[in-house]
C-alpha cells in the first residue's frame, strides 16, 4: 500500500505527467487531492498496471478524489521551451485547474519550477511511494493513451493505437513513408538517421513559373 501523504493534517496535491518519452502529442500532467482516509491496494505507477486496471483506477479516483485535473503542454510548447519545461508548464497548469486549493505539492521527479507559489517536494519514484502521485500518473496516463487514440483515428499509419506516440519501429516506419504529422514533436529526433524533418502537410514550394504567375 502506498503512503498517503508525506505530512498529516495538511491539503497535498500529487502531482505527474504522461508522455515526455514520445515523438508527437501534448506531455499530459495530472494533479490529485485525495481524502486522507482514501485507501486502494491497486493504487501504484500507472507503468506497473494494465491498461484496463488504470481505466477502472481512473473512474475511481475522478470519484472519490477530493479534487483533480488534468492539463497539457502541446508539441509546438514543447518544441519552443523544451519537454522538462513544457512537462513543468503542464504541471502547473494542472495544478491551477484544481477547484481546491492544496497547501503543499508532491511532484514526481527530482526537480521542478514553475510560477505558482505553492511550497512543493520533489520525490524521485513518487509515484510508486505516494498514493496522491500514483493517481495522478493513472489519470494523465489514460488521459494521454485515449487522445493519442483518438489522434490514431485521423492519422492512421502511425501506430498511435497501441504505442501512443513513443518510437516504436512502427512510429518510425510510419514517419519514413508519410512524413510529419501537426501533432509530431520537430525538436525532436524523429528519425535515427535525421536530426531534422519537415511537416508532411507544409505548403509545397512552386517552380519559377509558378510563382511568376
Amino acid at each position: 500500500m502506498l503512503l498517503p501523504y508525506l505530512e498529516a493534517n495538511r491539503i497535498e496535491a500529487g502531482c505527474d505527467e504522461a508522455g515526455r518519452g514520445c515523438l508527437c502529442g501534448p506531455v499530459v500532467a495530472a494533479a490529485v487531492i485525495l481524502p486522507s482516509d482514501y485507501a486502494n491496494e491497486l493504487i501504484n505507477d500507472s507503468k506497473q498496471l494494465t491498461g484496463n486496471v488504470r481505466k477502472e483506477l481512473a473512474q475511481e479516483i475522478k470519484i472519490k478524489a477530493s479534487a483533480w485535473a488534468i492539463a497539457s503542454a502541446s508539441p509546438q510548447e514543447i518544441d519552443q521551451i523544451n519537454i522538462l519545461n513544457a512537462s513543468f508548464l503542464a504541471m502547473s497548469r494542472a495544478v491551477e485547474a484544481l477547484h481546491m486549493q492544496p497547501q503543499h505539492l508532491l511532484i514526481d521527479g527530482n526537480r521542478f519550477k514553475s510560477h505558482l507559489k505553492f511550497p512543493f517536494n520533489c520525490i524521485v519514484g513518487g509515484d510508486a511511494k505516494y498514493a496522491s502521485i500514483a493517481a495522478a500518473s493513472i489519470l494523465a496516463k489514460v488521459h494521454r493513451d485515449e487522445l493519442m487514440q483518438a489522434y490514431a483515428k485521423e492519422h492512421p499509419g502511425y501506430g498511435w493505437e497501441t504505442n501512443f506516440g513513443y518510437p516504436t519501429r512502427q512510429h518510425r516506419e510510419g514517419i519514413k513513408m508519410l512524413g510529419t504529422t501537426i501533432h509530431h514533436r520537430m525538436s525532436f529526433r524523429l528519425l535515427p538517421e535525421q536530426l531534422e524533418i519537415e511537416f508532411s502537410n507544409a505548403k509545397p514550394e512552386l517552380d519559377p513559373v509558378e510563382m511568376e504567375g
